[in-house]
């Protein structure tokens, strides 16, 4: 059984900083494949006022505090940041982590984040679009910065079919969206699709899937409907039992 990748979204929601980093760097230490958190300002879960903590200052943090596994946002909200300054910023980060970041992205929903920092939430499609607008603007600067990163990975998050997917198979090298399998499966061939219309061999897209917990022992279910990198996510207090089972697999 072919061996997967182990990923883990460690979320900076009701927790403190010094747990966070004891978080990262012990999934580190048991040798997961990559570390996410998210781009949003207040927690999604539990109490909305609870404490919170900003995304990309995390990952510059997470990059000097870990040593082997791949990191990075799960996903950025393009509508938050200049996509010249995003790459810039992703560019300074892989340089402080020996090239070990991968630049996640997707087009934003959450209204309260724009709402009360002053982001025009506007509709859907429009979020969409800019994100259509910002991917080229993003690869070309990743090529002109000194150094350059280029080659920096770009994973894509979402499961649109008629844009986020296309954009996907034009400019992604990974991909995230979510279960249950079936959701995953279809979303799955859509891509393929895609990739075919572009001319993009679908290998070179990484398939990453965020599970539920409950789901673990049912990853074959997973890398049977085409997923390469199946993902957890953990809140405080940071217990990684889920995540070592789902290594235990990976590895057997």
């Amino acid at each position: 059984m072919a061996r997967f990748k182990v990923g883990v979204q460690i979320r900076p929601q009701h927790t403190d900083i010094t747990a966070l980093r004891q978080a990262w760097e012990r999934a580190d230490a048991l040798g997961v494949d990559a570390i996410f958190t998210w781009d949003h300002f207040y927690p999604l879960t539990g109490d909305p006022e609870g404490t919170h903590f900003e995304g990309s200052s995390l990952l510059a943090a997470m990059a000097v505090t870990t040593t082997q596994a791949r990191f990075g946002m799960l996903v950025y909200c393009n509508s938050y940041r200049n996509p010249e300054l995003l790459a810039d910023m992703s560019r300074t980060i892989d340089q402080l982590s020996g090239g070990r970041h991968i630049l996640g992205i997707g087009a934003g929903w959450f209204q309260r984040d724009y709402d009360e920092y002053g982001y025009e939430f506007g509709t859907a499609p429009d979020r969409l679009r800019a994100l259509r607008d910002a991917l080229p603007r993003i690869k070309e600067r990743l090529g002109k910065l000194k150094p350059a990163a280029a080659d920096l990975p770009i994973m894509i998050g979402g499961g649109g079919e008629k844009v986020t997917l296309r954009l996907v198979a034009e400019y992604a090298d990974l991909w995230n969206t979510f279960g249950p399998v079936e959701n995953f499966r279809h979303k799955n061939n859509v891509l393929n699709e895609w990739c075919a219309k572009v001319g993009r061999d679908p290998k070179a897209v990484e398939r990453t899937v965020m599970i539920r917990d409950d789901e673990i022992d049912d990853y074959q279910s997973y890398l049977d409907a085409g997923a390469d990198h199946i993902i957890l996510g953990a809140d405080f207090p940071y217990a990684m039992d889920n995540v070592e089972r789902l290594l235990a697999h990976a590895r057997s």
